[in-house]
C-alpha cells in the first residue's frame, strides 16, 4: 500500500467546519487557537458561529480551510501516533491547498501558512473589481478542447483554463464577458453542461497577476524548508522539494492551470494505491475516484472518521 494524502480548495467550506474537532480533541483546539493568534483575530468564530457570507469571504475562506486540515493532521498526529514522512509518500492539495499540504509536511509553519492564506485571498479579491470577472464549468470537455473553446470565446478579453479537475470537467475562469460567450459557445465544442460558478474573482487566470506579484513578495520573506514529504505541485503536475522552486510555483500558481487531472494521475501511474482528503468536504475524494478508479479513496474530516479510516485502511502509527 502507497499513500498520498490531498487537501481541498475553496468551495469546500461551511459554517460549522472543524467545531467537532475542537470539542472531542484538545490538539485540534489548540492547533485552532494557533491560528487564531497567528491571524490576530478570532477565525474560528467565523468557521463555526458564520454568518456563511462571512466565511465565503475569499481572505476567510482560505485560512479556514487550511485550519481544519491542519487539525485532523494534528490530531493524526497526537491522538494516533501517525507520522506522515514514515507513511505518506506524496501529498498534493488543490490550489489554495497546496499551502495546506507543505504545512503538513512541514516546509512552512502553520502560523506562516495562515498568514499567508489571509494575503493571497486579500490580493486576490482585490486584483478584479466584484462583477468584472466570472468563472463557469464544463461537463463533457476534456482540457483541449476546454482551451479551444477559451480561445474561441476571448475575443480580446482574458478566458483561460483555471481548473483541469478530471476527466470531462474544466473550469475556464476570465472576463465576465468572456466567460459569458464561451458558456454559450459551450455546446459546439462538446460540452455537455456549462454552469457559472458562484466565486467571487475569476482565480487561475492572468487578471490575476497583480495577486500574484503580492504573493511573490509575501512568499520572500517567510521560510519555507525542504518538505519532509514530496509535493506533487498544481502547475507542473510532478514532485518538486526544492524551496525556491515552491515559491516560484506558488507565486506560478495563482495566473496558471490547477492541473488537477494530471497531479493525481501523476500519482497513480508511480505506485499510490490509497488516497486521503484531509480536511472539509468530499470533493477530492470524488475527484480521485473519476481519474483513476482503482484507487481506495477516504477522507478524514471529522472525529468518526478517525478510528474508521485506520482500521479498515491499516494505516499505521
Amino acid at each position: 500500500m502507497k499513500i498520498a494524502f490531498t487537501f481541498p480548495g475553496q468551495g469546500s467550506q461551511k459554517v460549522g467546519m472543524g467545531a467537532d474537532l475542537a470539542e472531542k480533541f484538545n490538539s485540534a483546539r489548540e492547533l485552532f487557537d494557533e491560528i487564531d493568534e497567528a491571524l490576530g483575530y478570532r477565525l474560528t468564530n467565523i468557521m463555526w458561529q458564520g454568518p456563511e457570507e462571512k466565511l465565503t469571504l475569499t481572505e476567510n475562506a482560505q485560512p479556514a480551510l487550511m485550519a481544519v486540515s491542519m487539525a485532523v493532521m494534528r490530531v493524526l498526529n497526537k491522538e494516533f501516533g501517525f507520522s506522515l514522512q514514515d507513511n505518506v509518500t506524496f501529498v498534493a492539495g488543490h490550489s489554495l491547498g497546496e499551502y495546506a499540504a507543505l504545512a503538513a509536511s512541514g516546509a512552512i509553519r502553520v502560523s506562516d501558512t495562515a498568514r499567508l492564506l489571509r494575503t493571497r485571498g486579500q490580493a486576490m479579491q482585490a486584483a478584479v473589481p466584484v462583477g468584472e470577472g466570472a468563472m463557469a464549468a464544463l461537463l463533457g470537455v476534456e482540457i483541449d478542447q476546454a482551451r479551444e473553446l477559451a480561445e474561441a470565446s476571448a475575443e480580446g478579453d482574458v478566458c483561460q483554463a483555471a481548473n483541469d479537475n478530471a476527466p470531462g470537467q474544466v473550469v475556464l475562469s476570465g472576463s465576465k464577458a468572456a466567460i459569458e460567450r464561451a458558456i454559450a459557445l459551450a455546446s459546439d465544442f462538446g460540452a455537455r453542461r456549462a454552469v457559472p460558478l458562484p466565486v467571487s474573482a475569476p482565480f487561475h487566470c492572468a487578471l490575476m497577476k497583480p495577486a500574484a506579484e503580492v504573493m511573490a513578495s509575501a512568499l520572500e520573506s517567510v521560510d519555507i524548508i525542504i518538505p519532509g514529504v514530496p509535493l506533487i505541485c498544481n502547475t507542473l503536475a510532478a514532485p518538486v522539494t526544492d524551496p525556491q522552486e515552491i515559491r516560484k510555483q506558488l507565486v506560478e500558481q495563482v495566473t496558471g492551470l490547477v492541473r488537477w487531472r494530471e497531479s493525481v494521475q501523476y500519482m497513480a501511474d508511480h505506485g499510490i494505491t490509497d488516497i486521503y482528503e484531509i480536511g472539509t468536504g468530499r470533493v477530492l475524494t470524488g475527484l480521485a475516484r473519476r481519474i483513476h478508479r482503482e484507487f481506495n479513496a477516504h477522507s478524514i474530516g471529522s472525529p468518526d472518521d478517525f478510528q474508521t479510516v485506520i482500521d479498515e485502511s491499516k494505516l499505521s502509527p
